[in-house]
Formats: C-alpha cells, structure tokens, sequence
C-alpha cells in the first residue's frame, strides 16, 4: 500500500505526491455511494491510501480523516458541498477593493466558514495601485474593520510589489490555501512567488468589472521558502454551510466577544434591550457593515438593520 498527498483534482482524476513522485489516481468506486453529500469525494490536501494498477496509474482505496478543511455550498444542485481544500495551517483570503470590488458580505460569509472549521485566516487587500483618495480611506477603514475581528489584513499591490515581503513571510513553512472572487490576482501572486510556474491569468473584463475564471481546479505548489500553496478557482459566492443559527455569532470573534457584556446569555443582538453589540454599533466600535453580514446570515433576511 502507498501513501501521499493528494496536489491536483480534475473531475475524476486525481495527482498524488507520493515521495517526490506525482502519480495520476481514479477513486475505488465504492466511495461515490457511501452517502457523501461532497461534489468531491477527495480534496486537494487530502492524506490518501492507494494501489498501483497494471496500467500505471494508481487506485485511491482509503483517505484519511481530515483535520480540517475549506467548504461551500456547490453549484451542483445534485450534492450540498464542495470541498476546496484539506488539512490547512491557514487561508489567505485575497480581496480587492476596485476592479472588481469583492462584497464585504462574501467576505464576511467565507471568515465565518473558516472558524467553523478552525482554521486561522489573513485578508489580503489587493490592488491597492489602483486606489484615489476615497478609495484610500475606505482601505484603510476595512482594514481596521478586520482588524478588530483580530484578523491580520495585509494591504499589498502586485503592479507595484507593495507588502509582498510580509505576504512571503507569512506564507513561508505553511500549508496555505489562498481564496477569493475571480480577478482578485490570485494566481498572479503564486507566480509572483514562484516564479518558475507561469500559471495562466486573465485580465478582468472591462465591461462587467468582473474577473474571469482562469483556475478550473484546485492545485497545491512548493513554495521557494517551504511550505506548500494551493490555488483554488474563483468564487463567486460563498453560502454558509452546516452551521446552527445559535452558532453564527461564535464565527464572528468580534460579535462573540462583545457579547459578553449583553443582558441576556442567549442575545441574539437583534432586537434584545441591553445588548452590548449593537450598543457596540452604535457607538461605531463594531462596523455596521460587519452586524448586517451577522444579522443577514442569521436570519435569512435582506433587511437593512438600522441601529438607532
């Protein structure tokens, strides 16, 4: 029996690095009826079993339990979940603020995913070549945002290699998935950092400011300095998964951590008196923009949320 770790996933092939040999696998059949609600059975990252077959290729009989991973709902009406990567020391989150503009909403809806699983997070706050004077203030009133939710944010510039040194830094001896929508310059900065690989990219559409989609698989790369980087496709939306509503506020360490001075234990800080986080939005110590994300998720519901 050999082991390795699953680096490539294209439908029903997988690339397994086992011992410094990359090895193309199919999956034992009998994993695709055993009520797994994924889109994809094996994920990048994954520590997996196989056999090697008469024909050079190898079979995929056992994979091991995951410490953690990254999920969303799938596009797939015909399954829940997808996958996007397993067993992490963290996800870069990358965002931009202009062409496109990444809705602070997604962001918020992927933050709460990761600390459901456990899994520590960095925004990367990019293009910010790109940003006039408004564009500036509202960076650096997003930054504090995060920051205050005790998330490091990062802001960088590929065009002109702002910050790219502390990015380095904190990717190095990690294994690190990096996230966000389409066009944000993910893949550019993978080839930024190495250099060798020359991953395709595209420019984002001048029409729609939107990005295209030039990652069609999740795919792990060694980095120079240590440390492994996996490339995921473009997101476009991102839908809380398998989360109880009595729990949404545990994902948002901000909101958890003012909620300790609320009146009533079990505050839902929407409608509650003395509840000390809309109080906290009052106050403009909590952003509004971070309350309506919580209060959106938990209740379903597209209303505006006033704290007055």
């Amino acid at each position: 029996m050999n082991k390795g770790i699953v680096v490539k996933t294209t439908g029903s092939r997988h690339t397994v690095n086992s011992g410094g040999t990359l090895i193309s696998c199919r999956l034992k059949g009998s994993f695709r009826i055993r009520g797994i609600r994924n889109t994809n059975p094996v994920a990048v990252g994954d520590e997996v079993y196989f056999e090697k077959t008469d024909d050079g290729l190898g079979m995929i009989t056992r994979i091991q339990d995951r410490k953690n991973y990254i999920i969303r709902r799938a596009t797939n009406l015909s399954r829940e979940t997808q996958i996007l990567a397993s067993n992490l020391d963290q996800v870069a989150l990358m965002i931009t603020l202009e062409a496109p503009e990444t809705p602070l909403e997604f962001v918020d809806r992927f933050l709460v995913s990761v600390e459901a699983y456990h899994i520590p997070a960095v925004v990367l706050i990019n293009k910010t070549d790109l940003y006039g004077s408004q564009k500036q203030a509202w960076c650096k009133e997003v930054k504090a945002m995060y920051e205050f939710a005790r998330y490091r944010v990062i802001e960088m510039s590929l065009t002109w290699g702002t910050n790219i040194a502390s990015v380095r830094e904190i990717l190095s001896g990690k294994f690190t998935a990096i996230a966000g929508n389409s066009g944000v310059g993910k893949t550019s900065l993978i080839n930024l950092i190495c250099p060798g690989l020359q991953l395709k990219t595209a420019a984002v559409s001048s029409y729609h400011l939107t990005g295209k989609h030039t990652t069609t698989y999740p795919e792990m790369f060694p980095l120079p300095g240590g440390g492994f980087i996996i490339d995921t496709p473009g997101i476009r939306g991102f839908g809380v998964t398998d989360i109880e509503k009595n729990e949404i506020g545990l994902y948002f360490p901000d909101i958890f951590r003012l909620s300790n001075d609320c009146h009533f234990y079990n505050c839902t800080h929407i409608h509650e008196p003395g509840c000390a986080v809309m109080e906290a939005c009052r106050q403009g110590i909590l952003h509004l923009s971070r309350y309506r994300s919580y209060a959106k998720i938990l209740t379903g519901s597209e209303g505006r949320y006033r704290i007055d």
